[in-house]
C-alpha cells in the first residue's frame, strides 16, 4: 500500500501562516478602532460647528455673514477646524429655514474638585438626556450641580487683531474712543508681536453685535478672531494643588467631548 506523509516542514509552515493570520487581524481591528475613534471625533466636531453656528445665527440676528460679523468668525474657525464646507452650508440652510427650533440653548452650574466653580454651556433637542449625561459626567469626576452662576459675569468678547506701524498707541486710542459709542466696556491687549496685536474688546451681551461690526468698520483693525459670549469669574478662583488641576482638567475635557456641551468655563487661573 502507497502511504503518503506530509513533510515537517509544511506542518511548520502551516503554524507560521496561522501566526500571520492572527497577526494581521490583529492590526486590522486596531486599524478598525482607531478609525472608528476619529469618525466619532469627527461627528462630535460637526456636532459643535453646527450648533456654534446655530448660535451664531442667533446671537446676530442673519444667516448672512457679511451682516452678522459673529457668524462670520465662527465660520472662519469651524473651516479652520478642517469642517467640510457642506456641513457648513447645511447649518446656515438649517438656521435660515428655521429648523433649528427644537434646539434649546441650556446653562448648567456646577462645583469641581478644589471648590473650582463651572458654567457649562450646552445645546440640545434633549433636555433629559443631556441632564443625565451631564450628572454621570460630574458624579465620575467629584464634582455636583451647585448654584455658582454668582462668581461669573455674563459679557460679550470680540477678539480682533490691529497691524502695527506708524504711531500704534494712537491708532489704538482712537479705536478704543470711536467704540465707546457702540458699547465697549473695556479692552485687554491679548497678544503683541513686531508687526501685529491682537485685542479683546468686552461689552454688554446685548452689545456683541454692535461692537462687532464697530470693530470691523473701524478701518483700524485687520482681521475679526472671534465674537462670542463669554462668562469671566468676578474674581480670582481658589488656589489647587497639581493633582487637583489634573483632575479638573480631566473633568472639562470630558464634558467638551460631549455632544450637547458648546463651551465650559471655571474660576480657575482666573
Amino acid at each position: 500500500m502507497l502511504r503518503l506523509s506530509l513533510p515537517s516542514t509544511s506542518l511548520r509552515r502551516s503554524f507560521f501562516t496561522s501566526s500571520i493570520s492572527h497577526s494581521g487581524h490583529n492590526k486590522w481591528s486596531k486599524i478598525k478602532e482607531r478609525k472608528g475613534a476619529n469618525d466619532l471625533r469627527k461627528g462630535v466636531l460637526y456636532s459643535k460647528a453646527n450648533k456654534d453656528i446655530l448660535l451664531a445665527v442667533r446671537t446676530g440676528g442673519s444667516v448672512d455673514p457679511e451682516q452678522n460679523a459673529t457668524l462670520a468668525a465662527v465660520i472662519k474657525k469651524v473651516k479652520s477646524q478642517g469642517v467640510p464646507k457642506d456641513n457648513i452650508e447645511n447649518a446656515l440652510k438649517k438656521a435660515a429655514g428655521g429648523k433649528d427650533k427644537g434646539d434649546q440653548q441650556l446653562t448648567y452650574e456646577a462645583m469641581a474638585p478644589g471648590s473650582v466653580g463651572m458654567i457649562i454651556e450646552c445645546m440640545s433637542d434633549n433636555v433629559n438626556r443631556t441632564m443625565h449625561a451631564l450628572r454621570n459626567i460630574l458624579t465620575d469626576h467629584e464634582a455636583r450641580l451647585a448654584p455658582v452662576g454668582f462668581l461669573f459675569a455674563r459679557r460679550g468678547c470680540v477678539r480682533v487683531s490691529l497691524e502695527k506701524g506708524g504711531n500704534f498707541e494712537d491708532k489704538l486710542d482712537q479705536l478704543i474712543g470711536g467704540l465707546l459709542d457702540s458699547g465697549v466696556e473695556d479692552f485687554k491687549e491679548t497678544v503683541t508681536t513686531e508687526s501685529e496685536a491682537e485685542l479683546e474688546l468686552w461689552c454688554q451681551p446685548q452689545d456683541l453685535a454692535k461692537v462687532t461690526n464697530a470693530a470691523m468698520e473701524s478701518g483700524f483693525c485687520s482681521e475679526l478672531l472671534g465674537s462670542e459670549l463669554i462668562y469671566t469669574p468676578l474674581e480670582k478662583g481658589p488656589d489647587i494643588d497639581a493633582d487637583t488641576s489634573k483632575r479638573l482638567d480631566e473633568l472639562v475635557d470630558t464634558l467638551e467631548d460631549h455632544d450637547d456641551v458648546l463651551r465650559v468655563w471655571t474660576t480657575h487661573n482666573a
